[in-house]
């Protein structure tokens, strides 16, 4: 599979957002995608989380990336976090 590379925007976010670029690239290569807007693809996967965040406790982490597919790699431009 091609390498995943994180923009500027997305790698200043993980960390505020509480992914981890590791979960993005397991999300990338074993989810299915679908096409998103603009030509981009987004996959899901969800994570056991079972800890705080942001003064809540949370039993599961999904991440959502938002990516391209070019021809020489897999530029991720955003990703989300949503806890439940």
């Amino acid at each position: 599979m091609k390498p995943i590379r994180f923009s500027r925007h997305a790698s200043q976010n993980l960390a505020f957002r509480g992914a981890t670029e590791e979960e993005v690239s397991e999300c990338i290569r074993t989810a299915d995608w679908e096409r998103s807007e603009l030509g981009r693809f987004e996959c899901r996967k969800d994570f056991r989380f079972d800890r705080e965040w942001d003064g809540r406790q949370y039993d599961t982490k999904q991440v959502r990336p938002i990516f391209v597919d070019e021809p020489v790699a897999i530029v991720v431009v955003t990703v989300y976090v949503y806890y439940f």
